[in-house]
């Protein structure tokens, strides 16, 4: 028994020795960082921010590479089949958990074939109407909504879109009808809004944000458990009354299903301390960003898992389909 006992310790301690120094040794070259979305748009911000550290601190290249398409599924497939060696890793959103909630053809598996590496940011939604609706918070539009059922409308950056589960969910939530207005992208989505040809909208706070301050859009509150800070007065649909409406999308690293765990850990822990401080936080507030609490393997993939079912909830229960 003792001999066994020793031999076990042996061959752990083997392992532990190996691994410590595969992390010491890591990275011996230049790290490609797969971004599943446009050049420039909200999710290259934590990405960039995180390459850039990372690049400093650990002494290789990590060169951000754009590969957008089909709701970030292309990009994501290039890492999921690319070696787990670390040298190649994955920045996405929560938006691959609603493509997976919808059916959509994946040709990988979110939970099999990657591992979660950290948190990086959320992007809140803020509902905001046009002022010449003439309502001032969630409960007026909502008893709008019930005094005129089926006349409301709502504009999505798309079927499927984060926007498009919020409207649903909140339209389930609060025991209202409306008809949802789905458009082809943000942008041509808060035309019409600015405009005042839909009613009302989920719309992401780095698109939002502007119209606001400028005074032409109304915000009635944040999808998220907590305020914004460029907007302390705005509450959260919590807040206004609708119980647990937490619409928050993460944006995260993800590397191949095998990467080395010591790889992972010193990933995680060196953005853990990259985006610790007030600097990041301004950066990430002024684009309607939130540093996230997520920032080590395990609790991400915990986020990772409470938003797919989140997500396959709403679907379900609003009968969404994929388009």
């Amino acid at each position: 028994m003792k001999r066994r006992t020793f031999a076990g310790w042996a061959a752990a301690a083997a392992w532990l020795g190996a691994s410590r120094s595969m992390a010491a040794g890591y990275p011996e070259r230049a790290v490609r960082v797969v971004v599943a979305w446009p050049g420039g748009g909200l999710v290259d911000i934590p990405a960039r921010l995180a390459a850039e550290h990372l690049q400093k601190t650990m002494g290789q290249p990590f060169v951000v590479d754009n590969k957008p398409g089909a709701g970030g599924n292309l990009g994501a497939d290039v890492v999921a089949k690319a070696p787990a060696d670390g040298y190649t890793l994955l920045v996405t959103t929560s938006a691959i958990a609603i493509n997976r909630a919808l059916g959509m053809p994946m040709p990988f598996d979110l939970f099999k074939d990657f591992e979660p590496v950290a948190s990086l940011a959320h992007a809140p939604l803020i509902l905001v109407t046009h002022p010449g609706l003439g309502v001032d918070s969630v409960d007026a539009l909502i008893r709008m909504a019930r005094a005129r059922p089926g006349q409301l409308s709502y504009a999505s950056a798309g079927n499927g879109s984060p926007g498009h589960l919020a409207g649903e969910w909140f339209k389930s939530a609060a025991k209202i009808q409306a008809v949802h207005v789905p458009y082809k992208g943000a942008p041509p989505a808060m035309v019409d809004q600015v405009a005042g040809r839909v009613n009302y909208h989920f719309a992401n706070a780095a698109v939002a944000l502007p119209q606001i301050q400028a005074g032409k859009l109304r915000p009635l509150a944040v999808a998220s458990t907590k305020r914004l800070k460029l907007l302390p007065d705005v509450p959260t649909m919590i807040e206004s009354g609708v119980p647990d409406f937490d619409a928050d999308q993460w944006i995260g690293m993800l590397a191949p299903r095998g990467t080395p765990r010591p790889v992972v850990d010193a990933l995680a822990a060196e953005i853990g301390r990259g985006f610790a401080g007030a600097a990041v936080e301004a950066n990430f507030g002024r684009s309607g960003l939130s540093v996230a609490a997520a920032q080590d393997p395990a609790r991400f993939a915990q986020e990772m898992r409470a938003d797919a079912q989140r997500w396959e909830r709403i679907v379900r229960q609003a009968g969404i389909k994929a388009e």
